[in-house]
Protein backbone atom coordinates (compact mmCIF):
# COMPACT_ATOMS: atom_id res chain seq x y z
CA UNK A 1 0.00 0.00 0.00
CA UNK A 2 1.32 3.67 -1.14
CA UNK A 3 0.29 6.64 1.21
CA UNK A 4 0.52 10.12 0.24
CA UNK A 5 -0.02 13.87 1.83
CA UNK A 6 -0.73 16.41 -0.78
CA UNK A 7 0.64 19.79 -0.28
CA UNK A 8 0.82 23.15 -2.60
CA UNK A 9 4.18 23.45 -0.16
CA UNK A 10 6.85 22.04 -1.97
CA UNK A 11 9.28 21.95 1.44
CA UNK A 12 8.50 20.13 4.26
CA UNK A 13 10.87 17.93 5.50
CA UNK A 14 8.53 16.67 8.28
CA UNK A 15 4.94 16.11 8.44
CA UNK A 16 4.17 16.67 12.99
CA UNK A 17 1.07 15.44 14.34
CA UNK A 18 -1.76 17.62 14.84
CA UNK A 19 -4.91 17.85 16.94
CA UNK A 20 -7.77 17.12 14.33
CA UNK A 21 -10.21 19.97 13.95
CA UNK A 22 -13.04 17.72 13.31
CA UNK A 23 -15.72 17.33 15.78
CA UNK A 24 -16.23 14.08 15.42
CA UNK A 25 -12.19 13.03 16.07
CA UNK A 26 -10.51 12.29 19.50
CA UNK A 27 -8.99 15.71 20.14
CA UNK A 28 -5.90 14.20 22.72
CA UNK A 29 -3.32 13.03 20.16
CA UNK A 30 -1.98 14.88 17.33
CA UNK A 31 -2.58 12.58 13.77
CA UNK A 32 -0.28 12.95 10.45
CA UNK A 33 -2.66 12.55 7.62
CA UNK A 34 -2.03 10.45 4.54
CA UNK A 35 -4.46 9.29 1.91
CA UNK A 36 -4.54 6.12 -0.67
CA UNK A 37 -3.58 6.05 -4.21
CA UNK A 38 -6.88 5.20 -4.90
CA UNK A 39 -8.75 7.87 -3.27
CA UNK A 40 -5.86 10.45 -4.32
CA UNK A 41 -7.84 12.27 -7.14
CA UNK A 42 -10.34 13.31 -4.44
CA UNK A 43 -7.08 15.61 -3.65
CA UNK A 44 -5.44 16.81 -6.87
CA UNK A 45 -7.09 20.30 -7.15
CA UNK A 46 -6.21 23.07 -5.27
CA UNK A 47 -6.38 23.08 -1.02
CA UNK A 48 -9.05 25.49 -0.60
CA UNK A 49 -11.14 24.31 -4.04
CA UNK A 50 -14.78 23.38 -3.76
CA UNK A 51 -15.47 19.45 -5.29
CA UNK A 52 -17.50 16.45 -5.39
CA UNK A 53 -15.44 13.13 -6.08
CA UNK A 54 -16.98 9.71 -6.20
CA UNK A 55 -15.87 6.28 -7.49
CA UNK A 56 -17.18 3.31 -8.24
CA UNK A 57 -17.32 0.25 -5.07
CA UNK A 58 -18.13 -2.97 -5.13
CA UNK A 59 -21.50 -2.23 -4.31
CA UNK A 60 -22.59 0.67 -7.06
CA UNK A 61 -25.11 -0.66 -9.12
CA UNK A 62 -24.93 -0.09 -12.82
CA UNK A 63 -27.90 2.21 -12.63
CA UNK A 64 -25.30 4.38 -10.98
CA UNK A 65 -22.49 3.93 -13.16
CA UNK A 66 -24.45 4.89 -16.13
CA UNK A 67 -26.29 7.71 -14.59
CA UNK A 68 -22.73 9.40 -12.77
CA UNK A 69 -20.38 8.77 -15.82
CA UNK A 70 -20.10 9.32 -19.22
CA UNK A 71 -17.45 8.09 -19.89
CA UNK A 72 -15.35 4.22 -18.73
CA UNK A 73 -13.53 5.83 -16.18
CA UNK A 74 -15.02 4.53 -12.79
CA UNK A 75 -13.57 7.77 -10.49
CA UNK A 76 -15.06 11.65 -11.00
CA UNK A 77 -13.74 14.86 -9.53
CA UNK A 78 -16.15 17.62 -10.59
CA UNK A 79 -15.04 21.71 -9.40
CA UNK A 80 -17.10 24.83 -10.09
CA UNK A 81 -16.56 26.92 -13.04
CA UNK A 82 -14.84 29.75 -10.72
CA UNK A 83 -11.98 27.27 -9.88
CA UNK A 84 -10.79 26.54 -13.77
CA UNK A 85 -8.33 28.73 -13.86
CA UNK A 86 -6.82 28.25 -10.38
CA UNK A 87 -6.89 24.60 -11.00
CA UNK A 88 -4.62 25.55 -14.45
CA UNK A 89 -2.06 27.38 -12.09
CA UNK A 90 -1.38 25.33 -9.22
CA UNK A 91 1.07 23.11 -8.41
CA UNK A 92 0.60 20.58 -6.05
CA UNK A 93 3.36 17.92 -3.92
CA UNK A 94 2.94 14.19 -3.52
CA UNK A 95 4.77 13.30 -0.30
CA UNK A 96 5.03 9.52 0.00
CA UNK A 97 5.18 7.87 3.87
CA UNK A 98 6.26 4.77 4.96
CA UNK A 99 3.13 3.29 6.03
CA UNK A 100 4.39 1.00 8.47
CA UNK A 101 3.48 3.57 11.52
CA UNK A 102 -0.19 4.75 9.99
CA UNK A 103 -3.98 3.30 10.70
CA UNK A 104 -6.55 3.27 9.07
CA UNK A 105 -9.21 6.20 9.64
CA UNK A 106 -11.98 5.61 7.00
CA UNK A 107 -12.13 3.28 4.50
CA UNK A 108 -14.66 4.81 2.22
CA UNK A 109 -12.18 8.07 1.91
CA UNK A 110 -9.19 6.65 1.97
CA UNK A 111 -7.91 7.90 4.83
CA UNK A 112 -4.78 6.79 7.29
CA UNK A 113 -3.44 8.16 9.86
CA UNK A 114 -0.54 8.05 12.08
CA UNK A 115 0.44 9.68 15.54
CA UNK A 116 4.12 9.70 14.67
CA UNK A 117 6.34 12.07 13.01
CA UNK A 118 6.57 11.37 9.48
CA UNK A 119 9.50 12.06 7.32
CA UNK A 120 8.67 11.75 3.54
CA UNK A 121 10.29 8.73 1.82
CA UNK A 122 9.30 10.51 -1.59
CA UNK A 123 8.28 13.71 -3.09
CA UNK A 124 6.66 14.35 -6.80
CA UNK A 125 5.83 17.29 -8.02
CA UNK A 126 2.53 18.07 -10.11
CA UNK A 127 2.42 20.81 -12.47
CA UNK A 128 -0.56 20.11 -14.76
CA UNK A 129 -3.38 19.37 -12.19
CA UNK A 130 -5.56 18.27 -15.18
CA UNK A 131 -3.41 16.25 -16.96
CA UNK A 132 -2.58 13.78 -13.64
CA UNK A 133 -6.27 13.61 -13.44
CA UNK A 134 -6.38 12.44 -16.89
CA UNK A 135 -3.63 9.94 -16.18
CA UNK A 136 -4.94 8.11 -13.90
CA UNK A 137 -8.37 7.92 -15.82
CA UNK A 138 -10.11 10.45 -14.23
CA UNK A 139 -13.37 11.84 -15.01
CA UNK A 140 -13.17 15.44 -14.74
CA UNK A 141 -16.36 17.76 -14.60
CA UNK A 142 -16.72 21.72 -14.65
CA UNK A 143 -19.93 22.56 -13.13
CA UNK A 144 -22.03 25.99 -12.59
CA UNK A 145 -23.31 24.65 -9.36
CA UNK A 146 -21.71 21.57 -7.68
CA UNK A 147 -24.85 21.43 -5.29
CA UNK A 148 -27.38 19.53 -7.23
CA UNK A 149 -24.53 17.08 -8.43
CA UNK A 150 -23.21 16.72 -4.46
CA UNK A 151 -27.28 15.81 -3.41
CA UNK A 152 -27.46 13.11 -6.17
CA UNK A 153 -24.38 11.68 -5.29
CA UNK A 154 -25.25 11.31 -1.74
CA UNK A 155 -28.30 9.60 -2.76
CA UNK A 156 -26.01 6.86 -4.63
CA UNK A 157 -24.12 3.89 -3.84
CA UNK A 158 -21.08 5.00 -4.97
CA UNK A 159 -18.46 6.30 -2.83
CA UNK A 160 -18.13 9.85 -2.41
CA UNK A 161 -16.92 12.80 -0.86
CA UNK A 162 -17.72 16.73 -0.80
CA UNK A 163 -14.56 18.60 0.04
CA UNK A 164 -14.52 22.41 1.09
CA UNK A 165 -18.35 22.83 0.27
CA UNK A 166 -18.26 25.99 1.73
CA UNK A 167 -16.50 27.89 -0.84
CA UNK A 168 -18.81 26.83 -3.46
CA UNK A 169 -19.97 30.28 -4.74
CA UNK A 170 -22.87 29.10 -5.68
CA UNK A 171 -24.59 28.30 -2.56
CA UNK A 172 -27.20 25.66 -1.70
CA UNK A 173 -30.52 26.91 -3.75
Amino acid sequence: MRLYHVSEESNIAQFSPRIPTRDDMDKSKGLVWAITEKCLPNFLTPRDCPRVTYHVSKDTTQADITKFFSSNSRHCVAIEHAWYERMIKTNLCLYEFDPSTFYLQDSQAGYYVSEQMQKPISLTKIDNLFAELFKRDVEVRILNNLWILAEEVKKSTLNWSLCRMANEKMKMW
